[in-house]
């Protein structure tokens, strides 16, 4: 009795040591999706007041926990069910990313209001910002939504790689998942509140030594540092589906099949595919929008 207790306790460790060491080597894989997640998630973050930063993350973070809980039994069913299906799926969030960052360059080209010509409305301010929280929370959850689900592959592909039995996998996975969201968002808190850390620098350094000006640092680096994710933001999403393109779509796979030799040809090949199914996405878009007025009118 007793020794089958021990061998039953000798199992687990050996488990989860495996879940340990596979766990590893899948969140290495996942580094790149990672700091691609938490460039677009801290852009998404940013921009609201002081007293509205911490509940906007929080209300994401929750959004993300859901996503994975959502993503996870469904990967697994499909890589259970159909394995090629994940792959649709992929290219399928490749072209919302492409889209979502395509618009954003787009905007900023086309769309920033001239000099010298202001509108003016009588608006409810409460309401707009209310509003205008709400519509960045909820496009925040769906990126997250097709950055774990490219997360989520991932690591269940490294898992596979290793032929591990199905209890791992599931362990694996989701272990890669919860770090992925706990990091990422704990990462974007201490960016977004960097500037109250700088100000409570100054305030008990009475803004004398060492510790007043790295506080008058940190206030005055935080609006770069926005500026700086909202731009590596943009990119990462662009670069993701590119990614995304070139290694899920058989006939772009093969095209340029020379620059996946060198890193940089390489980021410059997904850079372009990705413009090129946001600008494909965007067009459709712009279509089918304008085919619904038009029905609507009639």
């Amino acid at each position: 009795m007793a020794s089958g207790f021990f061998a039953i306790l000798d199992d687990i460790a050996a488990l989860m040591d495996d879940v340990a060491v596979t766990s590893k080597i899948a969140t290495q894989k996942t580094a790149g999706i990672l700091g691609d997640d938490l460039a677009v998630n801290a852009e998404k973050a940013t921009g609201f007041l002081s007293s509205r930063e911490l509940p906007v993350l929080w209300a994401i973070m929750k959004g993300s926990f859901i996503n994975k809980l959502i993503i996870l039994p469904i990967v697994f069913l499909l890589n259970w069910l159909y394995a090629p299906a994940i792959n649709y799926v992929l290219i399928l969030g490749g072209l919302y990313l492409a889209f979502e960052g395509v618009e954003k360059i787009l905007e900023f080209l086309f769309h920033r209001s001239k000099e010298g010509h202001e509108v003016v409305e009588e608006i409810d301010t409460e309401k707009s910002s209310e509003e205008i929280e709400k519509s960045k929370i909820k496009s925040a959850i769906m990126t997250d939504f097709i950055l774990s689900i490219e997360i989520v592959i991932i690591a269940l592909g490294t898992v596979l790689e290793e032929s591990h039995p199905f209890i791992t996998q599931i362990l694996v996975t989701s272990l890669v998942a919860f770090i992925a969201t706990v990091g990422v968002y704990g990462i974007v808190a201490l960016i977004v509140r960097m500037d109250d850390a700088g100000f409570k620098l100054i305030r008990k350094s009475n803004d004398k030594g060492f510790f007043g000006k790295l506080g008058h640092l940190l206030v005055k680096a935080l609006p770069i540092v926005i500026k700086a994710l909202g731009i590596i933001g943009t990119i990462a999403l662009i670069m993701v589906a590119g990614g995304i393109f070139a290694h899920r779509v058989e006939y772009l796979h093969h095209i340029l099949p020379t620059w996946s030799s060198n890193e940089i040809l390489l980021i410059l090949k997904e850079i372009i595919f990705g413009l090129a199914g946001g600008l494909a996405a965007v067009a459709l878009f712009t279509i089918g929008k304008g085919a619904v007025s038009l029905v609507k009118r009639k």
